[in-house]
């Protein structure tokens, strides 16, 4: 008798398909294009452009399944890049839905939660993104003027600081070690702001060290 697929089978499953279907639209369209138009850059402008960028995205993509996955669980995870559009996004929405439910992330009960948080943002960044296209034309004169600029560069800062003032006045003490060395660290290497992804995990190591050491010491 042909066995019977758990959930989890099934979510690993259709996350695959779904993961190499994105994928083989991301690679479909400057395929389709360079016939369309007998164009091909050749093999050289394409490495020496990807030389440029792939390191930078390889290792960001690496830490972000690294980081993501146990927050956001299987179907939650498979959901969120596929959808791609504004993953980090997806992140506070997951971890605020469970926080707000009392579910720790990786339990049963979180992955539900998860996943059901991480398809309604999916959903309505999808929506904001259609709208924002369909009105770029409209919006223009407003999206181009300097005063909304500020807003644009603090969108995802504004979210995880949000989302940290939740976890922080959890366990204010494990955050010092973390922050104070992140805010030093800018500070005397500002050009370090544009590789946040990057120092993700240190920050994680520094905080589970710093919780270790509390936690020997009695404090926690």
């Amino acid at each position: 008798m042909r066995k019977e697929r758990s959930y989890e089978d099934m979510t690993h499953l259709y996350g695959r398909i779904w993961i190499l279907s994105a994928l083989g639209m991301i690679f479909a369209y400057p395929i389709v294009t360079c016939i369309y138009y007998g164009a091909w850059p050749g093999i050289g402008p394409v490495l020496k452009g990807l030389l440029g960028v792939a390191p930078i995205f390889w290792t960001v993509g690496l830490i972000e399944v690294l980081t993501f996955v146990p927050m956001l669980g299987t179907a939650g995870s498979y959901l969120a890049f596929v959808t791609g559009n504004l993953t980090n996004l997806k992140v506070p929405a997951a971890l605020t839905a469970m926080d707000n439910a009392g579910v720790k992330p990786g339990s049963e009960e979180g992955e539900v939660i998860s996943t059901i948080a991480v398809a309604t943002s999916s959903i309505v960044t999808t929506i904001v993104i259609a709208l924002g296209v369909a009105m770029l034309v409209p919006l223009t004169p407003v999206l181009d003027n300097p005063a909304v600029k500020p807003a644009f560069d603090n969108i995802l800062p504004s979210l995880f600081g949000a989302l940290a003032v939740v976890y922080v006045s959890k366990n204010w003490k494990i955050s010092i070690a973390p922050l104070v060395f992140m805010v030093v660290l800018f500070l005397l290497v500002p050009s370090l702001s544009s590789s946040v992804g990057v120092l993700v995990p240190v920050g994680a190591l520094i905080a589970i060290g710093s919780a270790r050491f509390l936690y020997k010491k009695g404090m926690l």
